[in-house]
């Protein structure tokens, strides 16, 4: 089938180069010519696993092309996506006007055939309707006869770092319309990935069975995705409110992971307490929602406390780095890791950039190491602190490291070597994602979220060594 993707960002692109993967010819459309031009020459402007691979291979099949001409994508389209950005407002409401522009771009370039036009990007609940109206002023303007289209809501679900799997290996894929003749379409299209073929072993699936199709109205499609992302965002911002108590009480919240996950009834994802969530979905999409749920007279009282719990979650390592050492003025600190997941190059809400923020504010110097991050980055906010090229340079004079992103690279450093290196041997794990005893027996004063403190007592004046404590 012959599709278009217009809006080249973690979603629209993975879509496109995927889409052209399992044997459709895609065209996927951009407003940035520096961008389309990177991608021309088969460089992915994004971090994304198995991306750039796929990318080339389908280029060289003759099934992905770039382009920033829409009215061509349109032209070549019998489906045609829209994939742009929605960025969180102020109010908490999606900022909805580059689909706006895309919607009446379309209408103005409709021609030929019948189209599907689908909503990938997250949009506020009721748009498709309100893409189908605009498209049509579009087409108004013009004075001309079109053969119709109809309008499908197809939510992503694609975790950064794991896109390209996702997308192959779909939990479920989400199709709404009132139309019957559209969903045919979509089915057609998303054939290869729910039947499993050939084509979408890339990187291999954990299963055989059909990808299960979910088809409803357009309304309950667009909620579908915000339910999701606010119900996971939630159990995060839950199990975080667990640790909290954990530390006061004196449990392991990893324990306690462990023991509620095997209910089959809770399960056990998303239950690895930390130091908040982040990224370009969960912020975005709770908000949305409890923004809508304002729009027609209810409070979400739930959601708005997850937000609540994340915010303050965000600055538990602040808190914990100060109950140890006090004073930080004048104290050098090291982020080991800035994105806001592993394997994303993602900044977009990411804790590193509250924690920087107010380390700086109280006079701390920052050091921050991450496998992904240059360290010429030209991120706004990364310009106050000193980003460096290994582990063993961050570590060089600090008096605590807090990890903030759980990196598998993290979990084989040499430690030992890292805290002869150090000023205070001090760990702040944000992820609790090391071995306390292998951080303590390498010599560090070890401090989780929701986890007993272990290790090494941080020397007093007067002391000339460390003394062990239990």
């Amino acid at each position: 089938m012959r599709v278009c993707v217009i809006g080249t960002g973690y979603v629209g692109l993975v879509t496109g180069a995927c889409l052209a993967q399992i044997g459709h010819h895609v065209m996927c459309i951009d407003n940035n010519a520096e961008k389309v031009a990177l991608m021309q020459s088969g460089q992915s402007p994004i971090y994304e696993p198995g991306l750039a691979e796929i990318m080339q291979a389908a280029m060289q099949a003759g099934r992905l092309e770039f382009t920033t001409n829409l009215a061509a994508g349109v032209s070549h389209g019998e489906i045609l996506f829209i994939a742009v950005g929605t960025p969180a407002l102020p109010t908490g409401e999606s900022d909805t006007r580059s689909v706006e522009a895309v919607a009446r771009g379309i209408g103005e370039h409709l021609n030929g055939g019948y189209k599907v036009i689908v909503n990938k990007s997250t949009v506020s609940i009721g748009s498709g309707d309100w893409v189908r109206r605009i498209v049509l002023d579009g087409v108004a303007e013009r004075r001309e006869e079109i053969a119709g289209f109809d309008v499908v809501s197809n939510p992503e679900f694609l975790r950064e770092g794991s896109a390209v799997y996702d997308t192959f290996n779909p939990d479920r894929i989400v199709l709404g319309s009132n139309s019957d003749r559209a969903i045919q379409l979509m089915q057609e299209l998303y054939a290869p990935i729910v039947q499993r073929s050939e084509q979408c072993q890339f990187i291999g699936s954990l299963s055989t069975a059909p990808v299960p199709v979910v088809v409803t109205d357009l309304t309950s499609a667009e909620m579908i995705k915000y339910a999701a992302n606010a119900f996971l965002a939630t159990k995060i911002s839950f199990i975080n409110e667990v640790a909290n108590i954990c530390d006061r009480v004196g449990a392991d919240v990893t324990q306690v992971s462990q023991g509620i996950g095997l209910d089959s009834r809770i399960g056990n994802k998303f239950l690895q307490a930390g130091i908040g969530w982040g990224g370009s979905c969960f912020p975005k999409d709770v908000s949305a929602l409890v923004h809508t749920a304002n729009d027609y007279g209810y409070t979400a009282q739930l959601l708005k406390a997850a937000i609540a719990t994340n915010q303050s979650q965000k600055l538990v390592a602040l808190e914990k780095l100060q109950q140890v050492l006090k004073i930080l003025k004048g104290k050098t600190i090291g982020l080991l890791g800035l994105t806001f997941k592993p394997d994303t190059d993602d900044l977009r809400d990411a804790p590193s950039l509250e924690l920087i923020e107010h380390l700086t504010r109280l006079g701390a110097k920052v050091k921050a190491y991450d496998p992904i991050v240059p360290a010429n980055s030209a991120h706004p906010s990364l310009q106050t602190i000193q980003l460096v090229e290994s582990p063993e340079q961050l570590t060089i004079g600090c008096d605590a490291l807090i990890l903030v992103t759980d990196w598998q690279v993290f979990k084989t450093l040499d430690y030992q070597r890292l805290a002869e290196l150090m000023e205070l041997p001090i760990l702040i794990d944000g992820r609790n994602c090391l071995d306390a005893t292998q951080l303590k027996n390498a010599g560090f004063y070890y401090i989780g979220v929701g986890r007993q403190t272990t290790g090494n007592l941080i020397p007093t004046p007067g002391t000339m060594s460390l003394a062990s404590v239990a």
